[in-house]
């Protein structure tokens, strides 16, 4: 059988010493790969500039929902979403802050990119549980005892706190020891563990120390509570008591597993 001959002794010799590259793959697939990764280049080119560079995804509408003493433009102030800046380069977070640091009366915000045109802002607010009273306003302080607005009109329904913790030396002794901010919050841990129907009398809740803390209901009746620990048993204490003893004015659950009322 005759060998090859020149030409192909030739061809293949020129085969075997082209670029590594070539030789392992062969000139058919590497053009294949050349060719599939412009393709994603390219492609990719596009996506770019259909999300950053193109008219087609940009902000133009800001909607406001869960509002209730803020109103929506008030919260669009605050929030400064660029209108007309490419939707995927808004950078939420700092809209988010932005609302918390102008916007106090806002607890939680959730800003949602609303494609291809829109951003939403979720908004909570805070809610009052205590008034502060403060000259002719009152502050008002969520059920974390975060004071977080000012008002001119007392919200119907929310009882004042009063901080008398100056009336005496062992109130001024509470006070130098927890520091007001923790009284606050134990009036709080108070204010929410009242029964729906002790809540709805309560006028005002007094605080003297950290195991004095009493309550003044509608109709001239009082509730000596105590400190704010086991709520919820006192809240069942009151609510019996005070069924045993509706004529009672005064009312005792200092201690719930010897309560106390008289007056009538």
């Amino acid at each position: 059988m005759a060998g090859p001959t020149t030409a192909e002794r030739g061809a293949r010799q020129q085969e075997s010493s082209g670029p590594p590259l070539v030789r392992r793959l062969g000139p058919r697939r590497l053009r294949m790969i050349i060719t599939l990764t412009l393709a994603v280049v390219l492609l990719g080119a596009g996506v770019v500039w259909v999300l950053y560079g193109s008219q087609w995804l940009r902000v133009d509408r800001v909607s406001v929902s869960g509002t209730r003493v803020l109103t929506p433009q008030q919260v669009r102030e605050a929030a400064d979403v660029p209108v007309g800046a490419p939707i995927v380069s808004v950078d939420t977070a700092a809209i988010e802050a932005r609302l918390r640091a102008e916007l106090p009366r806002v607890d939680t915000v959730d800003v949602v990119r609303s494609w291809p045109h829109g951003i939403d802002l979720n908004v909570t607010e805070r809610i009052p549980v205590l008034l502060v009273q403060k000259g002719r306003n009152f502050v008002e302080v969520d059920d974390e005892g975060v004071r977080f607005a000012t008002v001119s009109v007392a919200p119907r329904g929310v009882p004042l706190l009063e901080l008398a913790t100056s009336s005496s030396s062992s109130a001024s002794a509470s006070l130098r020891r927890f520091g007001e901010d923790r009284l606050v919050r134990e009036a709080v841990k108070v204010a929410g563990d009242l029964p729906a129907a002790v809540a709805r009398d309560t006028r005002t809740l007094k605080v003297r120390s950290y195991d004095d803390i009493s309550l003044e209901l509608s109709g001239g009746r009082a509730v000596v509570w105590g400190s704010a620990e086991r709520g919820a048993e006192k809240a069942r204490t009151i609510t019996a008591l005070m069924k045993a003893s509706p004529d009672a004015r005064h009312f005792d659950v200092s201690v719930p597993t010897a309560p106390a009322s008289s007056g009538s």
